[in-house]
């Protein structure tokens, strides 16, 4: 990110009245160009992820891979790992349409936690933040995951590429574990029914035939 210049202390500036006099409008003027410039920037920016989202939600696939670098770097909230637009097609494909696939839809809703990193002369920026995107299964369930992300974007031939992109969620809190817990309790409470019901069936029966002998 650009820097604004230090403002110096009393007495140097009394030194160089002249000539900080000469200088202030054209740097004043140097960092209101600057300033639009990444104005500027992060208006294309945040226009592009508006499209990808649209893409996305939308299971335009075709129209999202336009949006990435031929040799893309995709991980996904699973630990999956896709190294170009075509394994991240075959991706998306497996897991939304392919003959095991657990995925009906998907939907995303991420919000920058902050402006974008420019770096490169501004011809790379880093961006960060969060979502929270809604699963449907293929079972019917229904749940939504909160996610943090991290889309590192390329400027070529005047247009932005993602170069790579990192989806995480936290793995000691998130709904497919809850659910999964949910689901072993559930079972663990049914099997425990069901062995106190063994245990006083047979309990029983001991103390019948102790009786009768």
């Amino acid at each position: 990110m650009k820097r604004g210049v230090f403002a110096v202390g009393m007495l140097f500036t009394l030194l160089l009245a002249p000539a900080w006099a000469e200088k202030a409008p054209e740097k004043e003027a140097g960092k209101g160009a600057e300033k639009e410039k990444e104005d500027a920037i992060h208006d294309e920016l945040r226009a592009l992820m508006k499209e990808l989202v649209a893409a996305y939600n939308a299971g335009d696939v075709d129209k999202l891979l336009a949006v990435l670098d031929d040799n893309v770097i995709v991980t996904w909230q699973n630990a999956a790992v896709n190294t170009n637009k075509e394994e991240v097609k075959a991706y998306i494909e497996k897991m939304t349409k392919g003959p095991n696939h657990i995925v009906d839809k998907s939907t995303i809703a991420p919000e920058a936690d902050g402006p974008s990193l420019l770096y490169n002369d501004d011809k790379t920026a880093v961006a960060y933040g969060h979502s929270k995107d809604h699963y449907k299964l293929t079972d019917g369930t229904e749940f939504d995951q909160n996610t943090r992300w991290t889309v590192t974007l390329v400027k070529k031939d005047g247009k932005w590429k993602a170069t790579s992109v990192h989806i995480s969620a936290n793995m000691f809190d998130n709904p497919i574990l809850n659910m999964a817990v949910q689901k072993t309790t559930m079972w663990a409470g049914g099997a425990g029914v069901l062995i106190g019901l063994l245990l006083g069936l047979l309990i029983g029966v001991f103390f019948r035939r102790t009786r009768k002998a």
